[in-house]
């Protein structure tokens, strides 16, 4: 849909297509609400495409005392599990304790049976040190006294943002990406009565009518509504990740364990068939205009981490596949740490404005609920459903027809696209169901989010409607050619503007989502020192110098 076709009157209108706006968004739909959703990049193009892709309880929480958080977002956690398999997934977590280690043994183990009373179920234990390293031998072995395993689940974040909005449109919400919201229109008491757009490519300028705006647009929600409280604002902190293949660290449940340099928690994921390596907590002093990149430092401190808790891994920043950096919206009196910062969110109302910030994956739909009934004195009388009403369309077990795809893909198709799974596969070439090698994804799904998910550049493909971008070396580049031949029927673009999107697409992956330049030729410190490998190369100097071999 063009810009020039949306209607002009709107019973609410939600800015923001990250993980909070479409959140909101698919209950709005649910409450029979003539919602319109905004959103002025792609969808999960910022926090919500670039996250820790955890749905968790928030073990730390126990630490800082927030009770309230960790039981709102273990509850969460229960919930997605049952309501979204295939999408949000159970995830085993390794945490190695070390002797004089803080927090210790003991303290773990009441956090973690705090956590487990809130599950109301017990889902974790203590291993001795020989057996914790038979579960993980490569885990570093000094001062080592053992370890727990407890549970918590993954997700790929961007998908869950994609089937929200998806289900909310085949409900009979709109959504529109690439829309700029320039300004809040008010009438002479200050009430809202409408917004002014703008589309982000064409230019195009249009006035929409509504009697209340939905402001959800995370680290950005102060440049529509600052703060009505004066020492509390949005604190933007920075985190980046490095991912790797499987193949460095072959893992079957994800290692938590505490940084050497500051003893905050640091992670390895296993994730899509890659390994996952984050992370860093810092804040951003540049402009939230720019898209975020991981820096040298948050480099050197993640391999830092890694090398010391697995010092015999042979793990080379050559290995990488990919870097991704996140900016979380946290809302803070800028008296804590970054990690020590509330994750919890807060809402703004203003004369049919409402804003909603802060708040964390896990807990979109309490932030959702939350935002509704904060305008509900705006709205035309609706039923809000209480946070048990099932947020996703039921999918069934298992398809009528299975096209030979085992179990799993199933599971994981239903996950991801919902019941629209079926039609992507009915409709794929025999040959498209297959996997992209080194990932979980099937080429068919490549032409399916380009025909039905509103793509508008290739980068919004790759990196969000499927992870390629992230999963592969060199962000998919090898598998350009056949990506243009199976999407190009599915895409209403020329030859020009193939070539036009797949450079742009390698220009922005290499500022963005690469190794910076300087890493190219990777520093010494990153590769374990081996005397053979230096005693072969000494020798074979000296050979070219005596014999000019």
């Amino acid at each position: 849909m063009k810009l020039e076709e949306l209607k002009s009157d709107w019973g609410l209108i939600i800015i923001g297509g990250g993980i909070t706006g479409a959140g909101i968004f698919r209950e709005a739909v649910r409450m029979g609400l003539d919602v319109l959703l905004l959103e002025k990049q792609d969808f999960a193009w910022g926090t919500s495409s670039r996250s820790s892709k955890l749905i968790h309880g928030g073990l730390r929480y126990l630490k800082e005392k927030r009770f309230l958080l960790t039981r709102a977002s273990v509850n969460e956690r229960e919930y997605l599990l049952k309501h979204a398999p295939g999408l949000v997934e159970s995830l085993g977590f390794l945490m190695p304790v070390y002797d004089k280690q803080r927090p210790g043994k003991k303290m773990l183990s009441i956090g973690l049976s705090l956590y487990d009373m809130i599950a109301l179920e017990k889902q974790h234990r203590f291993y001795e040190a020989a057996e914790f390293s038979s579960l993980i031998p490569q885990i570093k072995q000094e001062a080592l006294l053992g370890g727990f395993l407890f549970f918590d689940a993954q997700v790929d974040d961007a998908r869950l943002v994609l089937r929200l909005i998806n289900e909310a449109v085949a409900s009979g919400g709109i959504a529109m990406n690439y829309i700029t919201a320039d300004k809040i229109n008010r009438n002479a008491c200050g009430e809202v009565i409408g917004i002014t757009v703008k589309d982000t490519e064409t230019h195009e300028v249009k006035n929409l009518s509504t009697p209340t705006v939905i402001n959800a647009t995370g680290s950005w929600a102060e440049e529509l509504h600052p703060s009505p409280k004066p020492k509390l604002h949005l604190r933007p902190l920075w985190g980046s990740h490095l991912i790797f293949p499987s193949r460095v660290l072959p893992l079957s449940h994800a290692v938590s364990f505490v940084h050497p340099w500051d003893n905050r928690p640091v992670f390895v994921i296993p994730w899509e068939g890659s390994l996952l390596l984050g992370t860093t907590d810092v804040d951003h002093k540049k402009d939230l205009s720019k898209e975020p990149a991981i820096s040298e430092e948050e480099i050197s401190y993640l391999m830092e981490g890694f090398k010391t808790m697995f010092p015999s891994v042979d793990i080379s920043l050559k290995d990488c596949l990919s870097t991704f950096a996140g900016i979380r919206p946290i809302l803070s009196k800028g008296k804590l740490s970054p990690s020590e910062e509330s994750r919890e969110h807060i809402v703004w109302t203003d004369k049919g404005l409402v804003t909603i910030t802060g708040g964390k994956l896990t807990t979109f739909r309490r932030s959702a609920l939350d935002a509704l009934k904060a305008v509900k004195p705006f709205l035309t009388p609706g039923k809000i459903k209480g946070p048990r009403a099932p947020v996703f369309f039921k999918v069934p077990g298992h398809p009528e027809k299975d096209y030979g795809l085992p179990v799993s893909v199933w599971h994981r198709l239903y996950g991801r696209y919902g019941e629209r799974a079926n039609d992507l596969v009915s409709m794929a070439a025999p040959e498209d169901l297959s996997y992209i090698p080194g990932t979980h994804t099937l080429w068919a799904e490549l032409p399916f989010a380009a025909k039905h998910e509103q793509v508008g550049h290739l980068s919004d493909l790759l990196l969000r409607r499927v992870r390629i971008g992230l999963l592969t070396p060199q962000g998919g580049k090898a598998y350009l050619n056949r990506i243009h031949k199976i999407c190009k029927d599915a895409l209403p673009w020329d030859k020009k503007r193939w070539r036009k999107e797949i450079k742009s697409y390698l220009k922005h992956w290499d500022c963005y989502y690469s190794l910076p330049q300087k890493y190219a030729a990777e520093p010494a410190w990153s590769k374990p020192f081996s005397f053979r490998k230096f005693r072969e190369n000494l020798k074979d100097f000296f050979q070219k110098i005596i014999y000019g071999k």
